[in-house]
């Protein structure tokens, strides 16, 4: 096997000591693949864990950093959904072109990503989203265009909603407003629309007990989503689930669901 940094957009700004991306190639020949996709204002250390067990269990992997993220708000503020889905897209094709068969799993953001990519290729055996973003919210579209308007361009950080306290996300010190209202506009609204005639199996798990995004948009992704749908619900942790309680538990289900999809 051999690991190394993942190809990633270009940034002006130092990436932050372990906001790296990350690669993997497993041994084997025939072997499936994993995306993993950390989520908004978060970098790839808060899904290193669970790209590691994808390792683990044989498969190729690719754990990119989003553009704009793990550097700095200032570099954040530059970048949208267009970004972002484009790196994730390129990300998919590098896993897929040395990959029998494709998984992809996101957090928040992330997830949705995941299910952009699920929407986008069919072909794709499995999506796996932690917690996803899956539907804006139009008093926040308002409220933050709103915001933009005043002239403020930063709301509080949404970073290390962690119940362990042992666990810190690596994360920004504040949320830039203008990459939000494109997440919510430019990456949700058109994505509702796609739910009910995507067919890659999913499996979805949820914080009952998240503080940055509302556990009903899980349910609501469960309700409206076109092909089989497996839950696990993540009692003991907040939103960064990957790196709380429930992180063995989310390895272990997603690897477990992977494997079988891509058998």
């Amino acid at each position: 096997m051999s690991d190394s940094p993942s190809a990633t957009s270009a940034s002006s700004a130092p990436v932050l000591p372990g906001c790296e991306p990350w690669s993997h190639t497993a041994t084997a020949p025939g072997s499936p693949g994993a995306l993993v996709v950390h989520g908004f204002t978060g970098a790839p250390s808060s899904m290193r864990g669970l790209a590691e067990a994808f390792a683990a269990a044989g498969f190729h992997v690719e754990l990119p950093r989003l553009p704009g993220h793990g550097t700095t708000v200032a570099e954040m503020k530059t970048t949208s959904w267009a970004d972002w889905a484009a790196e994730a897209e390129a990300a998919y094709q590098r896993v897929a072109a040395r990959s029998t068969k494709v998984v992809v799993a996101g957090l928040s953001m992330g997830g949705a990503l995941t299910l952009r990519l699920g929407a986008d290729h069919p072909e794709i055996a499995g999506l796996v989203c932690v917690n996803p973003a899956t539907q804006p919210s139009p008093d926040m579209v308002a409220a933050v265009s709103a915001t933009i308007e005043s002239g403020t361009d930063e709301f509080p950080a949404i970073g290390s909603d962690i119940a362990d306290p042992d666990q810190t996300e690596i994360a920004y010190s504040a949320t830039p407003l203008r990459p939000l209202l494109s997440l919510m506009v430019d990456g949700l609204t058109p994505l509702v629309d796609t739910y009910p005639t995507s067919r890659p199996p999913l499996l979805l798990m949820n914080s009952p007990q998240d503080h940055v995004v509302d556990p009903a948009q899980a349910e609501f992704l469960a309700t409206t989503y076109g092909g089989p749908v497996e839950r696990v619900t993540l009692e003991r942790s907040y939103h960064v689930a990957t790196q709380d309680y429930d992180r063995a538990l989310i390895e272990e289900r997603a690897v477990a669901f992977a494997r079988r999809v891509t058998s």
